[in-house]
């Protein structure tokens, strides 16, 4: 698949390709910073989506993606903003989507499996953590067999990519304070049983293991909390105080996102 990808930032189109190399391997992209570049790019090379900043020095990514469609008119448009203001005339134009930055693989996933009709290439992750604690894997339900392995996987998704020691793991799952070679011996297989849990899902590749820590690759999840975070409207409206409430060592993070 061959993508046009604009934005005055140097930086966000490298992160937006990198995104995209990611959520469909083996891709073209066709990098821009210039619309007029862009456009010139356009008239000779056919392309499957364009991924446009809403808003440019001289001009408006509207008009920029006015021209495109111009120039190829049943070219799919998704606009990439920091925030949500021009939706209303993106949507208004017919443009095919609208993400909000930074843009993340697992949503790219999401936006193209929605655009073509099938399913990804690889599994979409999404994680719900507003009102309880459940992924799904392409559609379908995580099954846990340990109670202490799904509590460890909610840790390291509430962390967010950053390591966790086996101590520091203990603490947060016991919350008696008992630390010693049971316990660490038990913590084990806990960490085995999320392996497998998510071996058999086809994502083993979501944990990182090192000697003494372990954690999760958060740009492989469709997460509401981490969406929330970036400021997205749909997961700020969808919050009602309640994220994982089963869980007591998620009060940090509650009191981060009170404060939001």
């Amino acid at each position: 698949m061959q993508f046009l990808l604009l934005d005055n930032d140097q930086a966000c189109v490298d992160d937006l390709r990198a995104a995209l190399e990611q959520a469909v391997p083996g891709c073209g992209c066709a990098c821009f910073t210039e619309p007029d570049e862009a456009l010139r790019y356009a008239r000779d090379h056919p392309l499957n989506a364009a991924f446009l900043e809403a808003e440019f020095r001289e001009q408006s990514g509207i008009a920029v993606a006015a021209q495109l469609q111009a120039l190829q008119p049943a070219l799919p448009i998704i606009f990439v903003a920091a925030n949500a203001q021009y939706a209303v005339s993106a949507f208004g134009i017919h443009a095919s989507g609208y993400l909000l930055k930074p843009v993340r693989a697992a949503a790219l996933h999401r936006e193209l499996a929605f655009l073509y009709g099938t399913r990804p290439t690889a599994p979409v992750i999404q994680v719900k953590t507003f009102g309880g604690f459940e992924v799904m894997v392409g559609g379908r339900p995580l099954v846990f067999h340990r109670a202490k392995s799904k509590e460890l996987l909610a840790c390291l998704i509430d962390r967010r990519g950053a390591g966790l020691t086996t101590r520091e793991a203990c603490s947060l799952l016991w919350e008696d304070g008992v630390y010693n070679t049971a316990r660490k011996n038990y913590f084990q297989t806990v960490v085995h049983g999320l392996r497998q849990t998510l071996q058999q899902a086809g994502i083993g590749h979501l944990l990182v293991k090192t000697h003494n820590s372990i954690a999760i690759r958060p740009e492989l999840l469709d997460c509401d909390s981490y969406r929330f975070l970036d400021g997205d409207p749909q997961a700020v409206n969808s919050y009602r105080h309640n994220y994982l409430p089963s869980y007591s060592w998620a009060e940090f993070t509650v009191g981060k996102m009170e404060r939001y």
